[in-house]
């Protein structure tokens, strides 16, 4: 599989990773005293975020050109919408355990922890399945094809994050309190080390992301197997995840088709994937982000006009997420207060 192919000295591998290990440590410094996040307050991250992400196609240009940096702009801008569908699970985890809003943030910061390592092994395993072999395009873009089909026609019904494998597995093996300790993941009860309802939360989610992982790497995937880029785009990304979150956490049932949008894309890297083992070759860049853009754009505008007589979201409100007595018994809110999110057999389904 031809692909771009530049030298990316070790030095500047360790350089990206502690610019994104410093990231990460303002934003828990930041964050520290577990405070209800706000609109305004995650606006300014988000902005932070996205422009650190774009500052970064730019040193790419600098360095590499314009192929190299549209590429990237590419991946980026594909795993920035999905991430958007990561956001509809963070809601729906967040409202089936009750967790509280001053809480959600140190949930979601060990949670992006956990995506960006599993996003870096598949990465790693999956360009390299693809410049060894050439059928594993065929196989993933068929994978990608699928999970859009699957995402377009997923029906309503209920789900269940606490019947999650990995979660239930974890219950198994961990002894377990059903209830919230503050912001403990882990506390003492009896003289006994037990898990808390909070860390039950934080399973569950990462347990969804596992799997969001395999659907996100495939997708950039078909758009470069530079190694390089491909994490680059990925972490950018996935970095704003928790402000994006508690920017759209009220707004959620605003786009409600969405996902039709991301199930193009999904669908669309499907094809773009296979037709690179096949004579016509890869798809020009141009055309890529051509497509990115304006499906997202259609699918957003789509659903909020469909949705503008709608008032009973209001931004900045995390949706379902349990009182002071849900929070304080670890009982869990209804999951039918909250829209899920990319659907397969083996993950929640969009509402």
């Amino acid at each position: 599989m031809n692909d771009l192919s530049f030298a990316v000295p070790l030095w500047v591998w360790v350089a990206v990773s502690l610019v994104i290990a410093v990231m990460l440590a303002v934003d828990l410094i930041a964050h520290r005293d577990n405070h209800v996040i706000g609109f305004k307050e995650a606006a300014v991250w988000s902005g932070v975020w996205i422009a650190i992400g774009l500052a970064f196609g730019l040193v790419l240009l600098a360095w590499q050109g314009g192929e190299v940096s549209s590429t990237y702009y590419a991946g980026y801008l594909i795993e920035k919408a999905l991430s958007i569908d990561n956001v509809f699970v963070f809601a729906l985890v967040f409202s089936f355990f009750a967790v509280p809003d001053a809480y959600q943030h140190k949930v979601l910061f060990w949670g992006v922890i956990g995506a960006l390592v599993f996003r870096l092994v598949f990465i790693f395993v999956g360009a390299e399945l693809l410049q060894l072999f050439f059928w594993t395009a065929y196989l993933f873009g068929g994978f990608l094809i699928w999970t859009g089909y699957k995402m377009a026609v997923s029906k309503d019904e209920e789900v269940h994050p606490d019947r999650n494998i990995v979660v239930r597995l974890v219950k198994k093996i961990i002894p377990t309190d059903p209830s919230f300790h503050g912001g403990r993941f882990f506390t003492k009860i009896n003289g006994r080390r037990v898990a808390t309802l909070l860390f039950v939360s934080l399973v569950a989610i990462e347990a969804t992301d596992l799997i969001f992982a395999v659907d996100s790497v495939a997708a950039i995937l078909a758009i470069t197997t530079n190694t390089f880029l491909v994490w680059t785009a990925n972490a950018f990304a996935v970095l704003g995840l928790r402000s994006l979150y508690f920017c759209l956490a009220g707004l959620l049932r605003r786009f409600a088709y969405l996902h039709y949008g991301l199930a193009v894309l999904l669908a669309f890297a499907g094809v773009k994937l296979i037709l690179s083992e096949t004579p016509v070759g890869k798809l020009p860049i141009p055309l890529t982000l051509g497509v990115i853009a304006v499906t997202i754009t259609v699918s957003i505008g789509w659903s909020l006009i469909a949705t503008r007589d709608d008032h009973g979201d209001q931004g900045g409100a995390t949706p379902g997420t349990g009182g002071p007595d849900a929070a304080d018994t670890g009982r869990a809110a209804g999951p039918g207060s909250a829209p899920a999110a990319r659907s397969h057999d083996s993950k929640p389904p969009r509402p």
